[in-house]
């Protein structure tokens, strides 16, 4: 039985590891987290928050998915998508999934990533 979702791991590009880290910690807001010793001499970046983690590890023949993506869902939305534009990162918003708000975004190297939050949903007690 699966029970979580333990990390999403995408691809980049060999040198790129500045460039990541500059976007998922400085402009997502993650925290980088160290890789073990024999997987650091890989290359790539872990990132952090709260229980989500991305790890992004170095592929020699790097093309970025034009599709596959990780949905990472967000709280406030429209201020999120407000940081990442102004940290130049393109917000590209889409109303197709019933339910919810959410907006395509891509990381330095082109990986597409997909955030979403819930609207109209009970929570806690209250309407949202």
């Amino acid at each position: 039985m699966i029970t979580a979702v333990d990390h999403v791991q995408l691809a980049a590009p060999p040198g790129s590891e500045e460039q990541l880290r500059a976007y998922y910690a400085g402009v997502l807001g993650m925290t980088e987290i160290p890789k073990p010793p024999v997987l650091a001499a890989r290359g790539g970046c872990w990132f952090r928050t709260g229980a989500v983690q991305l790890h992004v590890g170095i592929e020699a023949d790097f093309r970025p998915a034009k599709k596959a993506h990780p949905g990472l869902r967000v709280a406030g939305i429209e201020r999120y998508g407000a940081r990442l534009a102004a940290h130049g990162a393109p917000v590209e918003w889409d109303e197709n999934l019933p339910g919810h708000r959410r907006f395509y975004s891509y990381d330095p190297v082109g990986n597409r990533l997909e955030f979403l939050e819930p609207v109209g949903l009970r929570m806690c007690g209250r309407d949202e």
